[in-house]
């Protein structure tokens, strides 16, 4: 299985290639600006972290829209890239009321897809000032946490989610499980 991680400036952007790598997946960090027809034969993308404020500085993200459109195949975007693709298909974004650094716990409202086998509640790490306010009536929302209404979302037709906190790092409980469970996904889709 191939899976590239598309590099939105994250601080964390190697640690989601070496989950990837030590899931025995065929993987390379690509920078955000690479056009996709030069991604080439891949299985899916994960749309890392970054430090643009989406709703301020969406132009910082490269050509995740051009990933977003084009691609026949599952897509996971994590932080800002969650953030990212919830407003590129409709939704809303703005500071958050809370913002969150550190460990918070995840309620899991829909333990399907990548959560599938998790508890219902778990230790996340987060680092975010803004948050997705609104969703587009193509997603729904999968988790949250006391402070984000919105932690984690599922396209209802395709294959993409989105992980306002970060599974890549040790901090966050099950964060591999996470990755397997997309991989599953993957696997699924490309059947």
């Amino acid at each position: 299985m191939k899976v590239y991680v598309i590099d939105n400036g994250g601080q964390w952007t190697h640690r989601e290639w070496r989950v990837l790598k030590y899931l025995k997946v065929d993987t390379k960090i690509l920078p955000n600006t690479t056009p996709f027809e030069e991604i080439g034969d891949v299985d899916a993308l994960v749309l890392s972290g970054g430090s643009p404020s989406i709703a301020s500085e969406a132009g910082r993200m490269g050509n995740n829209g051009l990933y977003l459109d084009k691609a026949p195949y599952p897509i996971l975007g994590i932080c800002a890239g969650m953030q990212f693709l919830c407003t590129h298909f409709g939704g809303t974004m703005g500071p958050a009321a809370r913002p969150e650094f550190g460990k918070a716990t995840l309620h899991v409202d829909s333990d399907g897809d990548i959560f599938n086998g998790l508890p219902r509640e778990f230790t996340v790490w987060q680092s975010h000032n803004d948050e997705v306010k609104t969703l587009s009536e193509d997603f729904e929302v999968l988790a949250h946490t006391d402070s984000c209404r919105i932690e984690a979302v599922k396209h209802r037709k395709r294959p993409i989610y989105g992980l306002q906190f970060h599974p890549e790092v040790e901090n966050t409980d099950h964060g591999y499980d996470i990755f397997s469970n997309f991989l599953k996904v993957v696997e699924q889709w490309n059947k």
